[in-house]
């Protein structure tokens, strides 16, 4: 039996959207970068890499992406829990896609429910994470 939840998922047209909004907000920074944006089961709804970035950029916002949206955390805040002793330390060699943990991964909510992530890479890491964060604070 399917139950509605009543919160409207990620669209294509939001997650247009945010790759829009984190790029022009890299840009308006001066920095390149690619962007990717999946939905809530982790399947890519965009992505965008410019031909001026550094090619791993793409792996990296898709890394930062599915760290964040299978964490369902910022990747910023996640950086002390993979370090020895911390909360998933072993987690990234225990799952089939490795996890990024440096900041530009954000998730991406709905009335308070999780529906995706974005993952911005191609910066520093406080500049992705601000990106992302400018981007997610944008979609109405």
């Amino acid at each position: 039996m399917h139950t509605a939840t009543g919160v409207a998922p990620l669209t294509t047209a939001d997650a247009e959207h945010l790759v829009t909004a984190a790029r022009e907000a890299a840009e308006a920074a001066g920095v390149t970068v690619s962007v990717t944006v999946l939905d809530a089961g982790g399947h890519l709804l965009t992505f965008r890499r410019d031909d001026r970035a550094v090619l791993i950029s793409g792996e990296t916002s898709t890394r930062k992406a599915y760290t964040a949206l299978q964490l369902n955390a910022p990747t910023t805040e996640l950086v002390d829990a993979v370090q020895p002793g911390g909360l998933f330390h072993t987690l990234p060699t225990a799952l089939d896609r490795p996890l990024l943990f440096i900041a530009g991964g954000v998730p991406v909510r709905r009335d308070g429910r999780l529906i995706g992530a974005i993952g911005v890479g191609g910066g520093a890491p406080e500049q992705d994470h601000a990106f992302a964060t400018a981007a997610v604070a944008s979609l109405v």
